[in-house]
Order: C-alpha cells, then sequence, then structure tokens
C-alpha cells in the first residue's frame, strides 16, 4: 500500500473554543457562567459524534412519501437521524428555551448553546430559529390564549411534548416582498378562519405549528392588509388533511433540511392580533431569525477552519508540513482574522437583544440592535461563503470529494445570505435604521468598546471610517437612487467598523489575562481594511446593463 493522506480531525467543539469561552468569561457573571458548562460539553460531544458519522456515512436526505400502499395521502416525511435526534438534543440542553428565561444574559446563554449545535444538527437550527421567531412574535402579541396554548411546547424542555413552528410567508411571486400575498383567510359558518392558498418555501412542514401570512377575505390589495395567523399542522399523530405537500425542494444546499411546497385548503387559523397589518407583527421575529442566521453562519466558519488548521498539520508539501509553509500559514490567519471580527459582531447582536428584550438595555442600545442586527447578517452571509470557499481550497482536490464531508460546508454557507432577507434587503434595512438614531447610536457604542483599548491606530481608523460613512450618507442624502445603490458599501463599511471596535474590546480584556491573539487577530483585520463604500455613477450602471 502507498501512501495514504491522513484525514482531518475536528478539535472538541467546545473544549478547545477559545473564542467563547473568553466572551463567556469576560460578559457572564461567575454564577452563570460556571451552570453553562455542561451543557456547551454535551453539545461539544454530539458535534464530535455527528463529524464521525458524517464522514463514515452514507449521507440522506429526507423522503416525501405522498400515498400509502392502499392509496391514502399521508404526506409522510422520512428525517435523517440528526433530524430524529433534534427534539432530544434541544430539550435536553435548553437550546430554546435558555433564550427566554428571565434575565439578560439569557440570548447569550441560547446562542452559545446554538454555535455549538448548529453545524451538528444538519440545519435542524433553522426550524428551531422559526420556533424561537414564533414565540417571540405570540409574545409580543398579547393573545393570552395563544400564548398559553402554544409557547409552553415552543419552550418545552421534554422531547414528548416539545413542538417546531414554521413561517409560512413566501409565495410563488417572491420572497421579501409580500405585498401580493395570494393566500386568502375565509370564516366559515362557524366563525372559524381558514387558510386557503399556496406556499411556495415551508422550511419546517414537520413542525407541529407555523405562523402564516394571509389576506382576509374581502380586504384591500397591499401589504398592509395581510394578517398574521397561528395554525396547527397535526391531528393526532397524522397531518391534517387540509395541509397538503406537494412535493420538497431539490436544493444547492441544506439538503438535510425538508424544504417543501405546500397547499393549504381549509386549514383552521387563529389570528394572532388585528386583521390587519401583519408584516408589522412579523417584525419581532426578524431580530431573532436574523441572529439565529449570524450566528449559524459564523459556526461554519469555526468549522471549516478547525478542520483547515488541523489539515495542515497533518499534510507535508514540499518537505514540511503545510502550517509551516508561509503562505499557507499567512492564508489560514488572515481567514481566523476576518472570523474573529465576524465572531464579536455576531454575539454582540446575541447579547444586545436579550437586554433589549429584558429592559435592561443602555439607551442607545435599542437603535443600535436595529442597525446591528442586518449588518451581522449581512455581512456574515457574504463572510461564510468566501471563507468557507477558501478553506476547501485549504485541503486541494481533497475539498473538492463528497466523502470527506467538506464541499457540504460551501453549499451549505450559500444560504446564510438568501434566508431572513438578501445582502440587498439588509442593506436597506441598515439604511432605514441610519434614517434614526442608528449612526448616532453605533458612534456612542463604539466609544464605550474602544475606552479600555489604548490602540491609537486602531481608535483611528474606525472613527475615519464611521465619519466616512456620514459623510457618504450626507453627500447622497438627497438622491434615493443614489442612495440605495451604495447602501451595500455602508452596510459592509458599518459592519466592519463595528467588528473592529469590538475585536479592540476584547483585546485589551484578553491582554490583561495574558492572551496576545485577540490583539493580533485586530491588527491583522484592520491591515484588511474597513472602507467598503461604493463610487455611485448610474451612468455607466446603465451602460454595463445594456
Amino acid at each position: 500500500m502507498g501512501f495514504l493522506q491522513a484525514a482531518p480531525q475536528l478539535p472538541h467543539p467546545w473544549r478547545s473554543e477559545r473564542l467563547l469561552h473568553a466572551l463567556l468569561d469576560r460578559a457572564l457573571p461567575a454564577a452563570r457562567r460556571g451552570a453553562l458548562d455542561n451543557d456547551l460539553d454535551a453539545l461539544g460531544d454530539y458535534a464530535l459524534t455527528a463529524w464521525q458519522r458524517a464522514t463514515t456515512t452514507t449521507r440522506r436526505k429526507p423522503v416525501l412519501t405522498q400515498w400509502d400502499a392502499w392509496g391514502r395521502r399521508v404526506d409522510r416525511i422520512e428525517l435523517t437521524p440528526a433530524w430524529q435526534e433534534g427534539p432530544h438534543v434541544t430539550t435536553s440542553h435548553a437550546v430554546l428555551a435558555a433564550g427566554h428565561e428571565n434575565h439578560e444574559h439569557a440570548r447569550l446563554e441560547e446562542f452559545a448553546r446554538v454555535y455549538l449545535y448548529h453545524v451538528a444538527s444538519e440545519f435542524y437550527t433553522c426550524p428551531l430559529a422559526m420556533t424561537d421567531g414564533a414565540t417571540t412574535a405570540l409574545k409580543a402579541s398579547g393573545n393570552r390564549a395563544l400564548i398559553e396554548r402554544a409557547v409552553p411546547h415552543f419552550l418545552s424542555r421534554d422531547a414528548k411534548t416539545f413542538w417546531l413552528s414554521g413561517q409560512w410567508m413566501t409565495e410563488t411571486h417572491g420572497g421579501s416582498d409580500v405585498s401580493h400575498t395570494e393566500t386568502v383567510a375565509r370564516q366559515d359558518a362557524d366563525g372559524q378562519w381558514r387558510l386557503h392558498g399556496r406556499k411556495w418555501f415551508s422550511s419546517a412542514v414537520v413542525g407541529e405549528a407555523a405562523l402564516a401570512l394571509a389576506r382576509p377575505e374581502g380586504a384591500s390589495d397591499g401589504s398592509g392588509a395581510l394578517a398574521l395567523f397561528y395554525v396547527e399542522t397535526m391531528d393526532g399523530a397524522s397531518r391534517k388533511p387540509q395541509l397538503v405537500v406537494d412535493r420538497l425542494k431539490d436544493k444547492l444546499g441544506t439538503q438535510e433540511l425538508p424544504t417543501a411546497e405546500i397547499h393549504l385548503d381549509g386549514l383552521p387559523a387563529w389570528p394572532l392580533g388585528e386583521l390587519s397589518n401583519g408584516v408589522r407583527q412579523v417584525a419581532p421575529m426578524l431580530n431573532v431569525t436574523r441572529t439565529w442566521n449570524a450566528v449559524c453562519a459564523i459556526a461554519s466558519m469555526a468549522r471549516a477552519i478547525a478542520l483547515a488548521r488541523d489539515y495542515a498539520t497533518r499534510r507535508q508539501a514540499f518537505g514540511r508540513p503545510l502550517i509551516e509553509q508561509p503562505l499557507h500559514a499567512q492564508t489560514l490567519a488572515d481567514m481566523q482574522a476576518e472570523f474573529e471580527g465576524a465572531f464579536a459582531l455576531a454575539f454582540e447582536v446575541a447579547q444586545l437583544l436579550g437586554r433589549v428584550e429584558h429592559g435592561s438595555a443602555a439607551p442607545h442600545e435599542a437603535a443600535l440592535l436595529r442597525l446591528l442586527t442586518p449588518l451581522a447578517k449581512l455581512w456574515t452571509g457574504k463572510l461564510a461563503v468566501s471563507l468557507c470557499s477558501e478553506a476547501l481550497e485549504c485541503f486541494g482536490g481533497g475539498g473538492y470529494i463528497e466523502d470527506t464531508g467538506l464541499p457540504q460546508l460551501l453549499r451549505d454557507a450559500q444560504v446564510y445570505a438568501i434566508w431572513e432577507g438578501t445582502t440587498n434587503v439588509l442593506s436597506l434595512d441598515a439604511l432605514r435604521a441610519l434614517a434614526g438614531d442608528g449612526l448616532g447610536a453605533l458612534h456612542t457604542a463604539s466609544a464605550g468598546w474602544l475606552r479600555d483599548n489604548d490602540d491609537m491606530h486602531a481608535s483611528g481608523a474606525i472613527r475615519q471610517a464611521l465619519d466616512a460613512c456620514a459623510h457618504w450618507l450626507e453627500r447622497h442624502g438627497a438622491t434615493r437612487d443614489a442612495r440605495e445603490a451604495g447602501a451595500r458599501g455602508v452596510a459592509l463599511t458599518l459592519a466592519r467598523s463595528a467588528a473592529a471596535a469590538l475585536l479592540a474590546r476584547q483585546a485589551a480584556w484578553s491582554s490583561q489575562h495574558g492572551d496576545a491573539r485577540p490583539t493580533a487577530a485586530l491588527r491583522r483585520f484592520l491591515a484588511h481594511g474597513l472602507m467598503r463604500l461604493s463610487v455611485v455613477e448610474a451612468d455607466d450602471t446603465r451602460q454595463l446593463l445594456d
């Protein structure tokens, strides 16, 4: 037998996780910090087991069986082992329930769990995110009957009583623009609302409940006339006959996630509140689901880097390991620096969300959350794609071979830039946040984050980037088309500036505890540049698209 290359080994995702350990040590009171360890260590164990399974067994996809042997419509969906294990893992380790505890650190503790569980879950975290969002929307609605009916199931710590919730918004004409929603809500003779229509992208059809947008019969056109309804999908062990699964989608990635096209043929439904302004009622969900998206994106980056770094110690080329090859080491360090910035921003949003929900936020932090949530989601989504692509290149041809489990990282990463609003949609959301006091809130926050760091170069670069964004917005403020055309550049510049300030805060704290690595990450991140502002030339755009 000739030479055989040693495969990359995954380090324990919790015990080897320097950034998360440091964050929790800095951010949590000692009593809360120690209580987390058992769950986080167990989720790290599960991640190792799942990686071993992924690299030693044939990958499976969900299978839809629409009819049984005797012609009865059943719409049965067979799930992968990770999905079958999902309710037990979620409830045993309070992956969802932790986020709704009554203290300001609840969201940080929740997303620490999500970060460790996500990749191993095979995107079971997708319906978990929607269930979390549904819980938040129900609480905000004030509908006591629905809250008492559904929320205890959504936050259950017992797999036997745990429910998943879907989020049925998208129809065949598109995603973000829901103004042409065709699903109709009608009341029957008993006053029961029932939904009739087609939902084109349902990522949690295997759940027990969902929130759905529909137009009450007779309502006017446009998004303002839409209402938000709660539905339940199961009748005992069987799917309700008014919910018909047309097919499962064949996707580029997230292939273990059963994404369905469905028909609603009189499915019973209950309005969350008024029979209008349903899009506004969805808004509380977006901060939650976009934070899930950002944390899951950095979890994928962490997995890609961990495997690439381990492989670099095992792969010999030109007489020495890859980790000792200067250019390869430079590439890995560049990836690590970008990842550390993304990690800092995503988890700052998680902490902000917890403080705002708990009512313990500083005066500027509600506006800061409105700005940083779309910024974190859009930047981490784009970065996950480029970083996972770079990681695959670190394996050479092995990164292109399905059996290694590596190509799945890149295919799955592409979804982060699409789910919960594309990069452009989120850039426009960030513009709207800036029209309020978003930029002032970011200036205030950045000053606080930089307070204990004496790196004048870092402080100067961050302030320069924030000032450049302010000047750009002032220069283009009167022209809506120009402002929107450059929104992506503004968003990326602000995201990178916020991340750099957060890295500076972590570097100052870590240096006091004898760890110089965050300072190195800050230097490297700044060397990559913060500015991504666009030069808007409408004539050039028209000519290039002509």
